[in-house]
């Protein structure tokens, strides 16, 4: 897959480190059979699950005011919603500035 680029407040995090948690056991597996109804019927509309990560910020979107290029960073993108499209078992990830993200402590 092409590196995403970050749009207007958004981040370009390069993950480190992510999980298998029990939502990508759910989706892949489609139990309960209700879940087909948000995930796909047939398969997984996402392509690239994974919703908690940690990594480093590579590059940042015009405004982006909290976070500098450098800043390690962990956080966790939702399953479905406006900007939740899983992605962080993927090697890059672009997440909103304003999202479930934050620095990592030293």
């Amino acid at each position: 897959m092409e590196k995403p680029t970050p749009r207007d407040g958004e981040v370009l995090v390069k993950v480190h480190a992510t999980t298998v948690n029990r939502t990508d056991c759910g989706v892949r597996s489609a139990k309960p059979f209700v879940a087909r109804l948000f995930y796909g019927l047939v398969r997984p509309r996402a392509s690239i699950l994974g919703n908690e990560f940690a990594g480093e910020v590579e590059a940042l979107g015009g405004a982006v005011t909290s976070l500098q290029a450098g800043d390690r960073v962990f956080g966790f993108n939702a399953g479905f919603g406006a900007h939740g499209e899983f992605g962080a078992h993927a090697e890059y990830l672009v997440i909103p500035e304003d999202g479930s993200l934050t620095k990592m402590p030293t």
